[in-house]
């Protein structure tokens, strides 16, 4: 008897130090050094990054996360199922076409992803467990910065340290408005090396594909996931997952993978720590 009191004891102090745990948040950081933007308005108001953090304590995770809306709109977000869940959660604003064109919207990502490596343990946070994720045009830049080496190598960050990618209802394919920004119809398919699946390879880190229903999704976009799902493991990669969220469409199919989304990410950092 007494041993089961203990036990319950120890579950009620586990959650009330979890209510108790503060978190604040830091808007609008530059993540360019102030020599790359003083000469461009445009890039100095778009290239911020909100960071929210649990204060006081080490050794914790992070997500950058990066807003959908089809790299044509769209603001810098910090999703409110993410938060008090004992991560830091970085928001990232990035620039947008037609006033840029790619590959500036991922030059940028990773300039955030940069920082955050460089700066996150003055926090508190652990530089070994980063994770990337977003949603939609988010998930396409997140498997970008992640899967093209060339992205991060310019900061002088090995991707492989990314710990892990949360990718929701991503484009796997070249996005459709690069495509547009080209003069090529958005449903004539494209691969090149900006799609993510062109930079398949064996060593990536664990990666996690979330859609929609195949029936409600955005044009395809089940299928291009499952197929960077097949490919990727065809190309040996490991901790590779794929996820269907049936009965819910692109819109609202991240409330669906969140719950799911945070339990694997608790996971892997459990392990890599």
């Amino acid at each position: 008897m007494m041993k089961k009191w203990f036990f319950f004891f120890l579950i009620l102090s586990s959650l009330v130090v979890n209510s108790q745990q503060q978190y604040e948040t830091i808007r609008n950081i530059t993540y360019y050094p102030l020599e790359e933007t003083k000469n461009d308005v445009y890039k100095q108001s778009a290239c911020t990054i909100d960071l929210y953090y649990p204060k006081g304590k080490k050794d914790f995770a992070s997500i950058v996360w990066l807003h959908g809306g089809g790299l044509t709109a769209g603001e810098k977000e910090i999703p409110k199922q993410l938060t008090e869940q004992g991560f830091a959660v970085i928001g990232v604003g990035y620039r947008l076409s037609p006033k840029v064109t790619a590959p500036a919207y991922i030059e940028d990502v990773a300039a955030a992803t940069a920082w955050v490596f460089q700066n996150i343990e003055k926090y508190g946070g652990n530089p070994n467990t980063i994770f990337m994720s977003g949603h939609s045009a988010g998930a396409y830049l997140a498997l970008m910065v992640t899967m093209d080496k060339k992205y991060l190598n310019k900061y002088h960050i090995d991707a492989n340290r990314i710990a892990g990618v949360a990718a929701l209802s991503a484009q796997v394919i070249t996005h459709f408005t690069i495509r547009e920004e080209r003069g090529i119809k958005n449903t004539q398919p494209v691969i090149d090396d900006l799609a993510p699946i062109y930079h398949v390879r064996n060593d990536l880190p664990p990666i996690l594909l979330f859609t929609g229903d195949a029936e409600k999704e955005m044009m395809g976009r089940y299928e291009e996931n499952a197929f960077m799902y097949r490919t990727l493991l065809l190309n040996n990669a490991e901790n590779v997952k794929l996820f269907k969220m049936d009965g819910y469409d692109h819109g609202n199919m991240p409330l669906a993978s969140y719950p799911l989304m945070l339990k694997e990410i608790s996971k892997m950092s459990r392990r890599i720590k």
